[in-house]
């Protein structure tokens, strides 16, 4: 691997865990399994059949419990213990066997990616379930399913181009994390005391 494909495969782990830890797990295992990805001998644990099956199962429930108005948001609440860590390491062990300084680097970039993508999921999340139809939840969930997808395959096929997508993402969700919070500050402002 070279430079740019183990940059984009450490970040490409760490935005998509923002989103759907469980299935970037899943998908990098098995296709690992099948050799159809190449991952470093520091994230070999990925392709073994037990992490494949518990990340299998754990991505179905996720998938489920994206799908239902107000408990994703509970769900995505719970998820930011788990999704920031892991993503961050991921990302770190990505790296394969390099000095120890740039396997933290990554893991602080790394968690900071999936921070950022995991909050502003779950902020969208919030805004759109304030809607009373299901319609807008269900579109929005299939839509990070489909990032998901479409980024991990960008991150394989073309290193690059994934990495300037990522970048356009990452101004674009800090710009919606900006609103975000201007909206809770201002709703707490207006909260009568």
């Amino acid at each position: 691997m070279d430079l740019i494909q183990t940059i984009a495969l450490s970040a490409g782990l760490a935005w998509a865990s923002g989103l759907r830890l469980y299935l970037v797990v899943f998908l990098a295992g098995l296709l690992s399994y099948f050799g159809l990805l190449h991952l470093p001998e520091t994230l070999s644990v990925l392709h073994h059949p037990l992490v494949i099956a518990v990340a299998g199962i754990m991505a179905l429930a996720e998938l489920i419990a994206d799908k239902v108005p107000a408990f994703d948001s509970l769900w995505d609440a719970f998820q930011t213990f788990i999704r920031i860590p892991a993503g961050a390491l991921l990302a770190a062990f990505a790296m394969g066997e390099v000095d120890p300084a740039w396997t933290l680097a990554a893991g602080l970039i790394g968690g900071t990616i999936t921070a950022g993508t995991h909050f502003a999921k779950a902020g969208s999340r919030l805004a759109i379930n304030t809607s009373p139809e299901p319609f807008s939840n269900w579109l929005a969930s299939f839509s990070e399913e489909g990032m998901v997808l479409g980024g991990l395959w960008a991150m394989l096929a073309s290193p690059a181009l994934f990495l300037g997508l990522l970048a356009i993402f990452l101004v674009v969700a800090g710009w919606l994390l900006l609103r975000f919070w201007r909206l809770l500050r201002g709703l707490f402002r207006r909260r009568p005391a």
